[in-house]
């Protein structure tokens, strides 16, 4: 037997071994082949695979959501300008067949009908789920998935989108988000992992592995795009697209750190800020696209802009005095493709550049290098068409398990006053809130539509949460009051007569959806509206169960005490009402954390891993810590243990937690494990998230759960903005229990 199991050592060495030979060798053919067919390509062909354009720029009719090309404008763009990526969707939706008609005719023309045969590489944003294709898996969206904190079902998801984006003939996806949620008013905070910097790298990285695997060639693997390097998530007013101001040590202790992550993982592209930290205008910046993401990270793919960028550099940033200059400058930067959108001006200005002289040829070759690199890894010059027999794994029934198995974990339960929830299925219950009967703000934007917000293009197979309810209790026993839209009242009147004959109020509140610029904001405060509803219902003394669908923190702390419960829903995409009244009446027992702290006032916008003067000064109060959130089950920790006292630089630290289930209930917990470095040369935070694993749990069932630290779990940014690990004394906290150790 032991001898057996040496045998199986050497095998799994040998093929691990064989499989790095391989891929070694197949990265040095794919350079010699980048090499040959940069060597033929005249300065035309060059900048145009540096030119990506929308959709729209090339298509034809759209009948009734199905798409056409105009074949003059498509021969203009490929043939005539020879552009090397299209991007979008052209407004909404498409079916998979109308996906692959477009893929093909693109590739036709790039393969067949220009000089050297170049492939276009098609992008899209699936941002949760492949959201521009029809009857596609629309999971939650990605602070929903932090919630989980299930790292494997994350990387499962990105197994997912890439096949069913894949399918579309799509090989090209913009996603991850990699900015932090450490600003509740940015629009986009929903499409971020959460505030902490370990919790995005893991999930970020899990994401990334799962879209491209680990060989983006393969069938079901496309490349994906870490976005949008670097700040742009941490703006000071809160809007989109508006300056940043992260000094260099906060920079690289928090937010660099899932960029870093993905570039671990091997991811194939990285999207740009379209803003400014600093000062600095991202999309100009060598030391942030060249010296910091290239040089200290080792990013070896290739740098596209964001929408209209570059342009951007001389309309909004001021940075440039015209488009000659702007271009200029965010080539010489470090961007290798320019999302233009709409025309040809990139194309056309950029090669009066070089022929001026005034941008070496040698920065071209280098940009067009790596865009051609990625096309030959995902395999395009092979086959660049759609490949029909993946539609028979689009959307399957495992994939929309997996999509409620996530709802259901990620929904996240912050109060339970009394025990109230689960309810029974025998009691009469009123629905109200404009969230309780639409499928669109399950899911927010980037689905279907840029904005989310066309409810009647959503899928009518999938359960609203009153409809999900109806389906527990029956219809005549789930009363469905309106009561008010998001921004004024319709009948709260006749919500409150109805609460008269039920047994317990389901009041489904949040936001209406948004995405990006469109989704500004200037008062975090829940809308007024849906507060007097509350009020008002909690006059008749029944119990209220507050359910909120929302994309961002929104300050509820007038009617928190008025709530008997409170149900964190998140945006939990297609498959949320199910999840939803799952966990409202027993099904799923709720097993979410929050990845953010939920603010209780509108001008205490502060994270958990704060410092000490925020404790002690500012008195720290949130209405819900980060990593908050109750179940039906009660889990009890014991027996913290640490291997050693003293740990020396090169040690590891071996951290061991029995946790029980002490309840009558199976249950899922998070463990987590936080670090406080006890004094530090730079101010430290109270504390860090260092660990985290999920388990699963019968009653009266336990397991320990093992950690293991490095003394690099342990460093900070130093004075000298630097990694430091500094001698001292550190605190290990999982659940209530603390111990101390030492580093030597």
């Amino acid at each position: 037997m032991r001898r057996l199991s040496i045998v199986v050592m050497i095998f799994a060495v040998m093929t691990v071994s064989c499989s790095r030979e391989r891929m070694r060798s197949k990265e040095a053919a794919i350079s010699s082949e980048v090499a040959e067919l940069l060597a033929k390509m005249t300065l035309e062909e060059k900048v145009g695979q540096m030119t990506q354009v929308t959709l729209e720029v090339v298509a034809g009719g759209d009948d009734k959501g199905y798409l056409k090309l105009d074949a003059k404008k498509l021969r203009q763009a490929v043939i005539e300008h020879n552009v090397g990526s299209i991007l979008n969707c052209g407004g909404q939706a498409r079916t998979p067949e109308n996906w692959h008609e477009i893929i093909s005719q693109i590739q036709d023309l790039a393969t067949k009908q220009t000089r050297l045969g170049i492939p276009v590489i098609y992008g899209i944003d699936s941002i949760h789920g492949v959201n521009y294709a029809t009857g596609a898996t629309i999971f939650p969206q990605n602070f929903a998935v932090a919630a989980t904190g299930n790292v494997e079902l994350m990387e499962e998801i990105g197994e997912i989108v890439a096949l069913e984006t894949k399918a579309c003939g799509i090989p090209w996806n913009f996603n991850p988000v990699l900015g932090l949620g450490r600003q509740p008013l940015w629009p986009r905070f929903y499409e971020t992992f959460g505030e902490d910097a370990y919790l995005a790298s893991q999930m970020g990285a899990a994401y990334v592995r799962g879209q491209q695997g680990d060989d983006i060639s393969q069938p079901r693997k496309v490349a994906a795009c870490m976005k949008h390097y670097l700040g742009y998530s941490f703006p000071l007013s809160g809007k989109d697209r508006t300056p940043a101001w992260i000094p260099d040590r906060q920079l690289r202790e928090l937010f660099l750190k899932p960029f870093a992550s993905a570039v671990d993982a091997g991811v194939a592209t990285a999207m740009v800020n379209s803003s400014e930290i600093n000062g600095a205008a991202v999309h100009a910046s060598r030391y942030l696209l060249t010296d910091l993401l290239r040089g200290e990270l080792g990013f070896e793919g290739f740098v596209v802009s964001d929408w209209a960028d570059i342009e951007n550099l001389y309309t909004r940033e001021m940075v440039a005095k015209d488009r000659r200059q702007a271009v200029k400058m965010a080539v010489m930067a470090g961007i290798d493709m320019s999302m233009v959108p709409y025309d040809y001006s990139f194309y056309d200005t950029l090669i009066k550049l070089v022929k001026d002289g005034e941008v070496p040829m040698g920065t071209i070759d280098r940009a067009v290098a790596r865009i051609l690199k990625v096309k030959f890894d995902l395999g395009l010059f092979e086959n660049a068409y759609p490949q029909k027999d993946l539609l028979k794994d689009f959307a399957a029934s495992e994939s929309e398990n997996l999509n409620l198995q996530c709802a259901r974990e990620a929904i996240t339960l912050l109060k339970n006053e009394g025990g109230i929830l689960p309810l029974r299925k025998d009691k009469k219950v009123l629905v109200t809130g404009p969230c309780a009967d639409k499928l669109s703000v399950m899911n927010g934007g980037w689905t279907i539509t840029w904005q989310g917000d066309k409810e009647e293009l959503y899928p009518a197979e999938k359960h609203t949460i009153l409809e999900a309810v109806r389906e527990k209790l029956g219809r005549a026993n789930a009363a469905y009051v309106r009561g008010v839209d998001f921004d004024k009242e319709i009948d709260i009147s006749a919500a409150v007569a109805a609460a008269g004959g039920a047994d317990a109020i389901i009041a489904c509140i949040g936001e209406p959806t948004y995405c990006e610029t469109p989704g500004n904001i200037d008062d975090l405060t829940m809308s007024g509206p849906q507060l007097r509803l509350i009020e008002e219902l909690a006059e008749t003394g029944k119990p209220i169960v507050l359910v909120l669908v929302e994309g961002r923190p929104r300050i509820i702390r007038t009617i928190v005490e008025k709530a008997s419960a409170v149900v964190m829903a998140y945006l939990p995409g297609m498959e949320g009402g199910r999840a939803a009244a799952d966990i409202l009446f027993g099904e799923a027992n709720p097993s979410g954390k929050l990845p953010f702290t939920y603010p209780r006032e509108t001008g205490a916008l502060v994270c958990y891993d704060h410092k000490t003067s925020d404790e002690k000064s500012a008195k720290f109060n949130p209405q819900w810590r980060f990593g908050d959130g109750l179940s039906y089950t009660s889990f009890a920790y014991s027996d913290l243990k640490l291997d050693k006292e003293k740990m020396g630089m090169e040690e590891t630290l071996t951290v061991t937690v029995k946790v029980a289930n002490t309840g009558k209930t199976a249950g899922k917990e998070i463990v987590q494990l936080f670090v406080s470095d006890l004094v530090a040369t730079v101010t430290p935070t109270v504390k860090s998230l260092k660990r985290f694993t999920k388990v699963s749990l019968g009653p009266n069932e336990s397991r320990t759960v093992i950690f293991k630290l490095s003394a690099e779990d342990l460093a900070f940014i130093g004075l000298d903005n630097k990694p430091v690990v500094e001698p001292g004394k550190f605190k290990i906290a999982v659940g209530k229990l603390t111990k101390v150790f030492e580093v030597k």
